[in-house]
């Protein structure tokens, strides 16, 4: 008897894939009597340095993104209410760290080919109360680095990179992260290396990067293992204000093995897009431009584009046709102007970045996890050709 879509088994949406040794790791943690930060937390610092290839006191292990965001804003001195240009097409965590950090975030529109921000658009965009860039490697391909870094340095405007689905990334043989004043990872449960919740801050002054690790725990000038760890009780001091950022050595117990497998998942998901950009290659879909020369794209997002006009079916309908079998699927992302929160509080509209708004109203993630196996991944193909036939 044929098999019928709802005994099929869920694809859950970015599953990560967790081996023994993360497993192991965290029992080891539990075991130990420290679960805070501490030795693991210090040791998925050294080795996340390794990989990007910087000191070792360049980088900060946060409890996300998010908080490496807005951390880096804080540590970078930016005056009250300067402007801070971002792109329209991210999670809404990117904007609101700007508005955290008390600062003013002004979008500018992404080129439709490769949905990064423009940066035709974000010189456009600069005005007298400009004092930052913060581009998002949208889905895991670089932003054109080297033009944002050519227009920070005309105007003299720091840049931090939200490299949340970035961290195989590369532009002309260099790492996203250390381009601009700082770099900001996430290790959410759907990324690319994971630790639950989770992000790392790298920076390019080290003194800026201190600065970052005290802010992110209190403002303390110890963090808990440098006062109760095995060398004794030590005293500290609160030298600012700071925020509860900190990453837990259960986060660091599975990212530190996470990290060790970076490079083999990092290929099994390229041979899953790469099945899908065959597969698709006929079907009335817009697929995910190819790689540009000379850089590494992270494959953290397959994205495709659902137009009614050309498939005879809308994207929300495609959304619910994949849940019908039994595959999940994600929307990177409704651009920022679709929110009521934004609309309401800076008065914007979608229509103000068209290219921003075609995308998000037309585009669906597709699972590329590098826990799917070749039989889940022709499931995904399959129901993909029987929502958007040839």
């Amino acid at each position: 008897m044929a098999t019928t879509s709802h005994q099929l088994p869920f694809l859950v949406f970015g599953a990560p894939e967790i081996g023994a040794d993360e497993i192991r790791e965290v029992e080891d943690c539990l075991r130990s009597g420290w679960l805070g930060t501490g030795p693991r937390v210090a040791q998925f610092e050294r080795d996340f340095a390794t990989y990007a290839g910087v000191a070792a006191n360049r980088v900060a292990a946060l409890n996300s993104c998010t908080a490496a965001l807005h951390v880096a804003m804080v540590a970078a001195s930016l005056p009250p209410g300067s402007e801070v240009i971002t792109t329209p097409l991210t999670f809404c965590a990117t904007v609101n760290a700007i508005l955290h950090a008390g600062l003013t975030p002004v979008l500018a529109d992404v080129d439709p080919l490769t949905q990064n921000i423009d940066p035709n658009e974000i010189e456009a965009a600069i005005t007298p109360h400009t004092r930052a860039i913060l581009p998002v490697h949208f889905a895991g391909r670089p932003c054109a680095m080297d033009k944002i870094m050519a227009i920070a340095e005309k105007h003299d405007l720091v840049v931090i990179e939200d490299c949340a689905h970035a961290i195989e990334t590369e532009f002309h043989g260099r790492k996203a992260g250390t381009f601009g004043d700082f770099g900001c990872f996430s290790f959410y449960v759907t990324k690319n290396v994971v630790t639950g919740e989770g992000g790392m801050i790298l920076g390019r002054d080290e003194s800026l990067v201190a600065r970052a690790k005290v802010l992110a725990l209190h403002g303390m000038s110890k963090d808990a293992w440098h006062r109760f760890g095995d060398a004794g009780y030590k005293h500290y001091q609160v030298v600012e204000c700071g925020f509860k950022y900190n990453m837990m050595d259960l986060q660091a117990a599975i990212g530190i093995h996470q990290l060790a497998r970076v490079g083999a998942n990092w290929h099994r998901r390229r041979a899953i897009w790469s099945r899908y950009q065959a597969a698709f290659a006929n079907l009335p879909i817009e697929l995910p431009a190819e790689p540009e020369a000379d850089t590494r794209h992270a494959y953290h997002l397959y994205t495709i584009k659902v137009d009614r006009e050309r498939c005879g079916i809308g994207r929300d309908a495609f959304l619910d046709g994949m849940t019908a079998a039994r595959i999940g699927v994600g929307v990177h992302y409704l651009s920022v102007p679709e929110h009521p929160y934004y609309q309401q509080r800076f008065g914007c509209q979608p229509q103000g970045w068209p290219n921003a708004m075609q995308i998000g109203r037309q585009t669906v993630s597709l699972p590329i996890s590098p826990k799917l196996c070749d039989g889940d991944v022709d499931r995904v193909i399959d129901a993909v050709r029987s929502l958007c036939p040839q």
